[in-house]
C-alpha cells in the first residue's frame, strides 16, 4: 500500500459552498470567538497557531475550520485520514513534506494508531521527528527539525483520543449541533450561491429537518435543487418542499428511512426493551460505528432513544412520532423514572 499523499483541499466545490474567512463562519459563536482571538495573536506575533483539536459530531464544519484557519494564516491546507496513516513512516513523510506554517488537518485522529501517536509527540511539542535507519545493531536514531506548523485534528470520538495526545493540542473546540435559525442562514446562503430561490417559509422547513447539522442542510438544498430542476420550479414554496422531503424519505423531525427502522426495531420488535448497538447494526445491515456516529447523537438529542448499561431503549416520544402503541416496557420504564426523579426533587427541596 502506498503511503498517503499531502494534498491540497480546496475543490471548486469547497470554493463555492465553504466559507474561507472566520467571519463569515455562521454558528458555533463561543468557538469562533476563541479561534479568532488565538488567529489574531499568532498573526500579530507572525508564528503559526498553537495546534488545535476540533471535536464534536460529524457533519458541524470541522473540516470548513480548518480551511479557514489555514486561509486566515496565509498557509497552505493539507490533509489526511488517520486510518490511512497505518505506519509511522507514512505520518513521518507528511510532516517532513510540511512548509514553513503550512496547516496539516488529519481528520478522525481518534483512529491513529499508537506507534503513530509516538512520532507526533516530539513533533507537537519540540518540533522534530526520531527517524530510525538499518535493522538490528547498525540501526540508527536520525533526529530530523520540521518546519513550524499547526496541527488540526478533527475527532467525532473525543473520549477515544489519548490523555498524552490531547494534552499537547493548545486549543480543543467542541462544535455543538446547529439551532433552526443558524441553519436556516447557512441554507440562504447556499442557496443563493446556487442561485436558488426558496420561500422563507420552505427555508424553515428545510432548517427543521437537517438534523442540527449544516451538512446535511447543504446536501438538502442540492436533491432539492434537483427535483426543482427537473419538475421546471422556479420558486421553492413550502407545500412543493413538503412533498418533495417525502420522497427523499426525510419525516418532519428530519428522520431518515433508517433512524425510523431502528426505531421500530426498538418498538415493535423488542417491545421497549434494551437492545445492542451491535445487535441493531447487524439488524440494519450497517456498520456500528455509522450507527454510533452519524444516527445516534441525533435521536438521544430529541429524545426518541435513551441508553442504558444494557443497550439502547425507545421513548414515548419516539412511538407517538411514528404513531405506533406505546409497549408496556417503555411505558413502566419511563413512569418509574419519573417517580424517582419526583423523589430526588423532594429530597433535594428538604436540604
Amino acid at each position: 500500500m502506498s503511503a498517503p499523499s499531502v494534498r491540497d483541499t480546496t475543490s471548486d466545490d469547497d470554493l463555492q459552498i465553504r466559507p474561507l474567512q472566520l467571519q463569515d463562519f455562521i454558528g458555533q459563536s463561543e468557538l469562533t470567538a476563541k479561534l479568532a482571538v488565538s488567529l489574531a495573536a499568532a498573526q500579530k506575533r507572525g508564528e503559526a497557531l498553537d495546534h488545535v483539536l476540533l471535536s464534536g459530531p460529524p457533519g458541524l464544519g470541522k473540516t470548513t475550520l480548518a480551511a479557514i484557519i489555514a486561509n486566515e494564516m496565509g498557509s497552505k491546507l493539507h490533509t489526511a485520514s488517520a486510518p490511512a496513516i497505518t505506519r509511522p513512516r507514512d505520518l513521518a513523510r507528511l510532516l517532513t513534506l510540511l512548509e514553513k506554517r503550512d496547516v496539516l488537518f488529519i481528520d478522525e485522529i481518534h483512529r491513529l494508531g499508537a506507534a503513530c501517536e509516538e512520532i507526533l509527540y516530539p513533533a507537537l511539542e519540540d518540533g522534530f521527528i526520531e527517524v530510525i535507519v538499518g535493522e538490528g545493531v547498525t540501526a540508527q536514531s536520525i533526529r530530523l527539525n520540521l518546519q513550524e506548523f499547526t496541527l488540526v485534528g478533527a475527532t467525532t470520538r473525543s473520549g477515544m483520543l489519548s490523555a498524552p495526545l490531547k494534552d499537547r493540542f493548545g486549543l480543543e473546540l467542541k462544535l455543538d449541533f446547529y439551532g433552526t435559525s443558524e441553519l436556516a442562514r447557512i441554507i440562504e446562503r447556499t442557496a443563493r450561491l446556487y442561485e436558488l430561490q426558496i420561500h422563507p417559509d420552505a427555508v424553515q422547513m428545510l432548517a427543521e429537518r437537517s438534523r442540527m447539522t449544516p451538512r446535511i442542510a447543504n446536501r438538502l438544498v442540492r436533491r432539492v435543487r434537483d427535483y426543482a430542476t427537473v419538475e421546471h420550479i422556479t420558486s421553492i414554496e413550502a407545500p412543493w418542499l413538503d412533498d418533495c422531503l417525502q420522497q427523499l424519505g426525510v419525516d418532519t423531525m428530519g428522520l431518515n428511512q433508517l433512524d425510523r427502522k431502528i426505531l421500530r426495531l426498538l418498538i415493535e420488535r423488542y417491545q421497549g426493551r434494551p437492545a445492542g448497538v451491535s445487535t441493531l447494526a447487524a439488524l440494519v445491515d450497517e456498520e456500528e460505528r455509522t450507527l454510533i456516529e452519524d444516527h445516534e447523537p441525533f435521536m438521544l438529542r430529541l429524545g426518541l432513544i435513551e441508553k442504558s448499561p444494557r443497550g439502547r431503549v425507545a421513548t414515548t416520544r419516539a412511538c407517538r412520532h411514528l404513531n405506533i402503541p406505546v409497549p408496556a416496557e417503555i411505558r413502566q420504564r419511563e413512569t418509574d423514572s419519573s417517580v424517582q426523579q419526583y423523589e430526588s426533587n423532594l429530597f433535594t427541596d428538604r436540604d
